[in-house]
């Protein structure tokens, strides 16, 4: 049975090296073929004069006309072409090599269907290498140092074997032996990487140290023929190479020592493509790498630590290998300057592109995983900060990888974030530092990155000083990064809950003196270019109103954030710096939220009334200062947002305290009375006509203003028609009695003020849109009929007599007949002194309806000496009218001066 499996397993590598000979000898037959196919048809054109010998082994040169197209392999590099056209020069200026291309994969596709054989040979004699040093491992045939030996033994021959093929016949496309020293020396390679981890893994015949020092060596060997023989060696060597641990298979204790291998064969990979530039040799070492790496912590999810380690020193690796300097130099574009100017500039090169992908990669690995113990998560925290400080200091001579800084820097804050979110081993001992003992040690963790954070920041600012280009961005970053981290930990982690709010405060503040030592830096160095001392000042307010959201009371920090919309207006008119706009722009949509959602109308309506009134006058007094300090300086966005923020803010403050005092009374409230229910609308649509003023801003934003003032604008109408319909003292004989004196009482709140409100905004805002002001003066119309008809009803009937159900009485019926001929006199006066046609039809209308009501409701409702004076009155009403009308016409004819009896 033993000679029936050793004849077998001669056999199987027999089987491939039989296939290679034929395929040679059969390519040089087929050589030797076309060379006297060639001859005969030159000897038929006559214009060769020699013929040479059959057994002649050298072929004859043949004319360049006769030589046929050969289609190029995709494993070769693409020579350049002669080419003298423009649009040839500009497509290799603006296009540099790019791996995934369709031509690329097509010219892969057909190799591989006219040259599968190769391959398949390649992966034989590997796994006949593989295969010779497992082999007997059940029955015991050979010794286990005998199969390593072996299995050595078998890769040098295959290597030795490549070379003398590769040295005596070529290895390039024009002869017959092409592809087979890579064939050979690729599986030779494979075969001794299996060996020395069949050695280790498989046996422990050695340490890891020296499987380690071997698998170098061979790395070497590698690195030395991938520069000879071509990238076919270099892609079978590194597929090979990953693929043999899995391969080998075996146990071990501790396999972390693997990942050293695949980043040692990730160098080799890159080392062999550093000098030949093949571009998807590197690609396809990447992946093959982070694939590996992948499977063995999803195997041994105990060597997690390695795997994280490996990542990170797999980015610096992709970034320093292909340009083959220590200090990264990557010159020509940036990534995002090809996403913001595609048309503009060409590709970045493609060492640039390499490394932002092995960058994005390894950030994504690092901050997407999750620490299960403190140790891990520090180390977490540790490696994607050398990632941030490797491209900040190590990378500073690579413009070309400037805006990746961005990947690692949002990577940690994400990590830092995700495990506060989250519960979890290291938020639990955190959290639960003085739970058992009250005289535990301060916890450093968040002070620890909150320092880290700030040094980020202060690198940030240093690479501002030193840069040429882009030194706002950096300053940018500089301004943001430490901030964005410390408002992470408050968010998921809450440290006040912990050390108290004050200590974490403290943090706050720290940071803010950093930001004012770098505005000082900043506006030392620029002089009148403000810009990046305005970005640090910025920060710094940020820094101080983050302080007080965490020491700070509800109603005191909406006070301070108003306090310091106001210090940024006034730094802005002392020092000019236009950038304040955006801090104004974000304090007063903050403190619009606070005042109206959060902690919003429902603290307002429940607070003490000199709280309340303190916070809201706060904030419209504020905002009023504000505004004038941005007059005299060009400031239209800041200006109207302030403005239109202190119309609203006035008038919300101004309901808030008619209502408080209204229910004061005891007789109904905010949400189940008309006079209630008329002060929310008009807080709702202040909301609106502030927003609806913010149309002329323009933008992308407008779109945001338009749904805000549908949102705002909404909510107020839907009150309005609670208090007309549900809540109106007409309607519901149990609705909330009208309260106060004739006229001056609950109904001019209700109705009237939202009246105001309305065509008070509309005559206010002068760039409203013509439809929107149309609309509002129609309903600020209809509110103030509204208003006027239930008045006249409580001046003669009182409260108690508002249900229509009680009838309409003889004066109060006269009175409306009245109150419409005087209206519709005053409107047609008006139209005829400012010669408005559209004021006379109004007025037309109302005197018409006025006559109406007479003939239809009063000649019928009315009697005695009331039907009188009623007839009597619009008689002479509609007498004065028409003199009137005849008198303004003759005052505005141009013919007015000649007498009226001529």
């Amino acid at each position: 049975m033993e000679s029936l499996l050793v004849l077998v397993g001669l056999i199987v590598l027999a089987i491939p090296v039989t296939l290679i000979a034929l395929l040679v000898g059969h390519s040089r037959l087929r050589r030797r073929v076309e060379q006297l196919e060639a001859q005969i048809d030159a000897l038929a054109s006559g214009d060769a004069t020699v013929l040479p010998q059959p057994e002649q082994e050298t072929p004859a040169p043949q004319p360049a006309a006769e030589e046929k197209p050969r289609r190029p392999a995709p494993w070769s590099a693409p020579k350049r072409q002669e080419d003298n056209s423009a649009d040839a020069q500009d497509a290799e200026i603006s296009s540099p090599a790019v791996v995934f291309r369709h031509d690329r994969f097509a010219a892969l596709g057909a190799w591989l269907r006219e040259n599968w054989f190769y391959v398949v040979s390649a992966l034989s004699l590997a796994l006949a290498g593989i295969f010779l040093v497992q082999y007997g491992v059940e029955n015991g045939l050979l010794p286990p140092a005998a199969r390593v030996v072996a299995a050595l033994g078998f890769g040098t021959v295959l290597i030795l074997g490549g070379e003398v093929l590769r040295r005596k016949f070529g290895d390039d496309e024009a002869v017959a032996t092409a592809y087979l020293p890579s064939v050979f020396s690729g599986a030779g390679l494979v075969t001794l990487f299996g060996a020395i981890l069949s050695a280790r893994q498989l046996y422990n015949l050695i340490g890891a140290e020296t499987a380690l020092a071997g698998m170098v060596v061979v790395a070497l060997v590698g690195l030395v023929l991938g520069w000879f023989h071509g990238p076919l060696l270099a892609a079978v060597g590194l597929i090979g190479a990953f693929a043999a641990p899995f391969l080998v298979g075996g146990t071990s204790d501790d396999p972390s020592w693997l990942y050293a291998y695949f980043l040692l064969v990730a160098v080799l990979g890159l080392g062999i493509d550093t000098v030949r530039r093949w571009a998807w040799i590197s690609v396809l070492t990447l992946f093959g790498a982070y694939a590996a790496n992948l499977l063995l912590v999803m195997g041994a999810p105990s060597t997690e630590s390695g795997y994280l380690i490996a990542a990170t020193v797999l980015a610096l690796l992709a970034t320093a290998i292909p340009v083959r300097r220590i200090w990264p130099n990557h010159a020509g574009p940036m990534l995002t300057e090809m996403i913001r100017r595609p048309k503009a500039r060409p590709w970045p090169e493609f060492p640039t592109r390499l490394a932002a992908g092995a960058i994005a990669a390894s950030t994504v690995i690092l901050s997407w995983h999750w620490a299960d113990t403190e140790p891990e998560f520090w180390l977490g925290v540790s490696l994607l900060s050398a990632l941030v400080l490797a491209l900040l200091l190590w990378a500073k001579d690579a413009p070309a990888l400037r805006d990746l800084t961005v990947l690692p820097a949002a990577g940690l804050v994400v990590f830092v974030a995700s495990h506060g979110l989250e519960n979890g081993a290291v938020l639990d001992r955190f959290a639960g530092t003085y739970a058992e003992t009250p005289e535990a040690d301060y916890p450093m963790m968040v002070t620890v990155l909150v320092a880290l954070g700030g040094l980020m920041s202060a690198l940030m600012a240093w690479r501002s000083f030193k840069a040429n280009q882009y030194r706002a961005v950096w300053a940018g970053g500089a301004a943001l990064f430490a901030p964005v981290l410390a408002i992470a930990l408050e968010i998921g982690w809450h440290p006040a809950s912990v050390i108290g709010a004050y200590p974490w405060a403290l943090h706050a503040i720290a940071l803010a003196v950093l930001m004012v030592v770098l505005a000082e830096r900043f506006a030392r160095v620029d002089g009148d270019d403000r810009m990046r001392a305005a970005l640090a000042t910025l920060s710094m307010l940020s820094c101080l109103v983050f302080a007080c959201v965490i020491v700070l009371s509800s109603a005191a920090l909406t006070v301070a954030l108003v306090a310091s919309v106001v210090v940024a207006a006034a730094l802005d008119r002392r020092f000019i710096l236009p950038p304040m706009s955006w801090f104004i722009w974000a304090g007063v949509f903050t403190v619009t939220v606070r005042l109206v959602l959060d902690p919003g109308l429902d603290w307002a309506n429940s607070a003490p009334v000199s709280e309340m009134a303190m916070v809201y006058g706060a904030a419209t007094l504020g905002f009023v200062v504000g505004w004038w300090l941005l007059r005299p300086l060009k400031r239209p966005l800041a200006a109207l947002l302030l403005e239109s923020a202190a119309w609203a803010t006035a008038g919300i403050l101004l309901s808030l305290l008619l209502l408080r005092w209204l229910e004061g009374f005891g007789e109904g409230g905010a949400d189940n009375s008309h006079w209630g229910l008329g002060l929310l609308a008009v807080i709702w649509l202040l909301l609106a006509f502030a927003q609806v003023q913010r149309f002329g801003l323009g933008g992308k934003l407008n779109y945001l203003r338009y749904l805000l003032a549908l949102f705002f604008a909404g909510h107020g109408l839907f009150y309005l028609l609670l208090a007309l319909a549900d809540q109106n003292p007409l309607f519901d004989p149990n609705a909330d009695p009208v309260l106060g004196a004739p006229v001056f009482n609950t109904l001019a709140v209700a109705y009237l003020l939202p009246a105001l409100a309305i065509g008070g905004s509309a005559w206010r805002i002068r760039e409203m849109p013509k439809p929107i002001m149309q609309a509002s003066f129609a309903v600020a119309g209809t509110l103030a009929a509204v208003w006027l008809g239930l008045t006249i009803r409580h001046v003669w009937q009182g409260a108690a007599g508002m249900y229509e159900g009680n009838g309409v009485t003889q004066p109060e019926l006269y009175t409306y007949t009245l109150v419409l001929l005087l209206i519709g006199a005053a409107l047609f006066y008006q139209s005829l002194a400012r010669r408005s046609d559209l004021m006379r039809k109004a007025g037309l209308a109302v005197i018409g309806l006025a006559v109406a009501k007479v003939f239809l409701i009063d000649i019928a409702g009315l009697g005695g000496l009331i039907r009188v004076f009623s007839l009597l009155a619009l008689g002479l009403a509609l007498a004065g009218l028409a003199w009137l009308n005849r008198w303004a016409k003759l005052r505005h004819s141009p013919q007015r001066a000649e007498p009226l009896d001529h």
